[in-house]
C-alpha cells in the first residue's frame, strides 16, 4: 500500500540510535539542570525537549534567560543556531519524496544532528532503510534526550557533573558519526570544510557562532560536491 506507516522493530532502530542515545543521556542531564534554575519542572522540561527538541537552543535558552536577555533576543538566536536544520532538509528531501505527510511531518520534527548523520550514512549504504526506520531513529534519540533533560531537572545541583564533561560527551558523538561514514569525496570535502571555518572563526574571535557557521558551510559544500559528481556525465563505454 502506497504511503502506508510500516512498523518498525526496535531490535533493527535500537542499535543504529544507541550511540546518540547514550551521548544523549551525558549531555541532557546538564541541559536539564540548566533548565530547572530557570524554573521549570521536570514534566515541562521534558514536555519542552519533546516539542522544541534544540540540544544547542536548549542550552543557549536559559543561559540568555539568565543573562537577562530579553525575548527577542533570545528568538533571534535560538532561530539563527537552528537554521542549519533547513540544509538538513534539502540533504533528506529526496529519501522522503514518497512518504505519507504524517510519518513526513515526524521525521521532519524530530531531526538533530547526529540522528542527520546516522541516517544519512544508512540512506546511501543501506537500500532497506526507509523513512520509517529513520524515524524510529529520531523518536529513540529524543526520548533519551527529553529523559535525560528531566532527570537533570529533578536531581538539580544535587548531582555535580562539570560542564567540560558534557563538551567532551558532544565532541565524542561527532567525532564517532564522522569515522563511521563512508568516507566519499562529498563527506571528505564537507568535513574539512567545516574544520577550517570552524577554525577560521575562532580565529578571528568569532567562536561562539563557529559551530553553527561550520556545520552550516560543511553541509552545504557537502551537498554542492555531490550534486556536481551526479551531475557529471559519465564517461566511457563500460561493460
Amino acid at each position: 500500500m502506497s504511503g502506508a506507516v510500516v512498523p518498525v522493530p526496535l531490535s533493527r532502530a535500537l542499535p543504529v540510535a544507541l550511540p546518540v542515545m547514550l551521548g544523549y543521556v551525558v549531555i541532557g542531564i546538564p541541559a536539564g539542570i540548566l533548565e530547572a534554575e530557570v524554573g521549570l519542572e521536570p514534566w515541562a522540561v521534558f514536555v519542552l525537549s519533546c516539542t522544541y527538541y534544540s540540544g544547542a537552543g536548549q542550552f543557549m535558552l536559559p543561559n540568555l534567560w539568565l543573562a537577562g536577555q530579553g525575548l527577542w533576543s533570545i528568538g533571534a538566536s535560538i532561530s539563527l543556531v537552528n537554521m542549519r536544520q533547513l540544509l538538513y532538509s534539502a540533504a533528506l528531501a529526496p529519501s522522503m519524496a514518497n512518504v505519507a505527510k504524517p510519518l513526513k511531518a515526524l521525521f521532519a520534527a524530530t531531526v538533530t544532528d547526529e540522528s542527520f548523520g546516522v541516517n544519512m550514512e544508512r540512506l546511501s549504504s543501506d537500500p532497506s532503510w526507509d523513512a520509517s526506520c529513520a524515524t524510529a531513529v529520531n523518536v529513540l534519540s529524543m526520548l533519551s534526550w527529553a529523559t535525560a533533560n528531566a532527570v537533570g531537572a529533578a536531581v538539580g545541583d544535587a548531582l555535580a557533573m562539570p560542564t567540560d564533561v558534557a563538551s567532551f560527551a558532544m565532541t565524542s558523538i561527532f567525532i564517532c558519526l564522522l569515522l563511521t561514514q563512508e568516507f566519499s569525496r562529498p563527506t571528505v570535502v564537507g568535513a574539512v570544510t567545516a574544520a577550517v571555518v570552524v577554525a577560521l572563526c575562532k580565529a578571528v574571535g568569532a567562536g561562539g557562532v563557529a559551530v553553527v557557521a561550520g556545520a552550516a558551510a560543511g553541509v552545504a559544500v557537502a551537498l554542492a560536491v555531490g550534486g556536481a559528481g551526479e551531475s557529471r556525465p559519465v564517461e566511457g563505454g563500460g561493460s
